[in-house]
């Protein structure tokens, strides 16, 4: 399936069967409380939702010069490789990496993932990426990280934005945000 359009409306549907519920009261990494919740995992580890997520976002990301996707663990980390393995298919090749919520206490004791001896993140374009976004608070943590290691944030893009204040985040940071899709597909 290489039409956006279809890609996308094939996504909705593959979310709403796997990855969607409502009812009851739950928490979110953002602290918020909702009536609906979204777990990816069983969407971004399923073949076809794999592919159809790297299929939109490398379609997205057509003509940009990045060289780097990823994100914050565990969400990033299925998106990343999914759309690391389907770029070098493609012929355009962008490599993956994944941040740690803290840095490992042994061996290297590295915050970010995915990098050969020797190779920085300096001055690297990133795409920061992440499952669902709700106000943006756990991207802006890989992105504090990846700054840090000399990383240029040319944007954060989602499967799902909740719209409930990430946008604004983003924006107030000077940082483009793409959603795939957003709470409105699933209501």
């Amino acid at each position: 399936m290489t039409d956006p359009s279809a890609a996308r409306s094939r996504l909705v549907q593959i979310i709403k069967d796997r990855s969607f519920s409502t009812g009851g009261e739950v928490k979110l990494a953002s602290g918020r409380t909702s009536n609906f919740y979204f777990n990816m995992k069983p969407t971004m580890l399923h073949p076809e939702g794999a592919h159809l997520i790297a299929l939109l976002i490398l379609d997205a990301l057509k003509g940009a010069k990045v060289d780097l996707v990823g994100g914050l663990e565990m969400g990033a980390v299925p998106l990343a490789t999914a759309v690391a393995a389907l770029s070098h298919v493609q012929g355009t090749p962008v490599a993956a990496f994944f941040v740690r919520k803290e840095a490992k206490g042994h061996g290297a004791k590295k915050l970010v993932e995915g990098l050969a001896p020797g190779e920085t993140l300096s001055g690297k374009r990133i795409v920061v990426l992440e499952d669902v976004t709700t106000t943006g608070g756990s991207a802006m943590k890989a992105i504090e990280a990846l700054k840090a290691e000399g990383a240029v944030i040319d944007r954060v893009m989602t499967v799902v934005d909740r719209q409930e204040g990430a946008a604004d985040t983003f924006k107030s940071a000077g940082i483009p945000f793409v959603p795939l899709l957003t709470v409105d597909n699933f209501r």
